[in-house]
């Protein structure tokens, strides 16, 4: 993505009823220097699709913390996709109940639409996504 001042939409999955890690994230992202709309948790797919298609933003993030957000986030944007939106999206967080990256699921979520996928925590990839100032630092 590489610019400051993203328009960024964040939302939880329609099963994750968690609101810590989206208020996280938003301070997170705003510290970048991002404008920032939660939608908060429990979002189903028409509401992301609608919230998106009235909202126009740059960027989608989707977290999720119960371990459903591979299923629930592939979902969610195979429904943006098909109401025909193309704004990026980029989800996050823990997405299987395994507890392990699934290089299959992540497969599948990058087949489906999705940008980039990141590992449960793995905030300096979200940053280095969005080229935040320090991200090289913070990978390192």
């Amino acid at each position: 993505m590489r610019r400051r001042n993203v328009n960024i939409l964040l939302t939880g999955t329609a099963s994750d009823s968690h609101t810590w890690n989206l208020v996280y994230l938003q301070l997170f992202l705003e510290e970048l220097g991002h404008s920032v709309s939660n939608l908060g948790p429990c979002v189903t797919d028409e509401l992301l699709t609608g919230a998106c298609a009235a909202d126009a933003p740059d960027l989608v993030v989707i977290s999720s913390v119960n371990g459903h957000g591979y299923r629930d986030g592939l979902s969610a944007v195979r429904a943006l996709r098909r109401a025909g939106l193309t704004v990026p999206v980029v989800i996050g967080g823990k997405l299987g109940v395994a507890g392990a990256a699934d290089p299959e699921q992540r497969a599948r979520l990058l087949d489906a639409g999705c940008d980039a996928v990141f590992d449960d925590g793995d905030v300096q990839a979200l940053r280095a996504y969005l080229g935040a100032p320090g991200a090289e630092r913070a990978a390192a």
